[in-house]
């Protein structure tokens, strides 16, 4: 298990270098066979339910971050199951971004 807690004014640039830092490392060590997510977009910046500043870009980028992984240890599985997010527009918005690029439609 690898817990990496986010100051609660994390931003983008926080955001990257956990999950460069502290969590790809930890996957690629654990080399899944198959990777769930549990995808949470809360943490988006017009998101009030936390101080968090995260944007589209982000929820894509990390999208394309686990499908890599995915590649590399799990052929390619990917399970992801829509956590949370309260701020209906920027909801949408991140999930479309989220689902496009697990489809490689971006």
């Amino acid at each position: 298990r690898v817990s990496v807690p986010l100051p609660a004014t994390a931003k983008s640039d926080d955001f990257r270098t956990a999950v460069n830092g502290q969590w790809l490392p930890a996957l690629a060590g654990f080399q899944p066979e198959m990777v769930f997510v549990s995808a949470g977009f809360d943490g988006h910046v017009d998101d009030d339910m936390s101080g968090v500043s995260l944007l589209d870009a982000d929820y894509q980028w990390v999208t394309e971050q686990i499908l890599l992984v995915a590649q590399s240890h799990a052929s390619g599985r990917v399970v992801s199951m829509l956590e949370g997010g309260y701020e209906l527009r920027s909801l949408a918005r991140s999930v479309v971004a989220h689902v496009r690029t697990l489809m490689d439609l971006h």
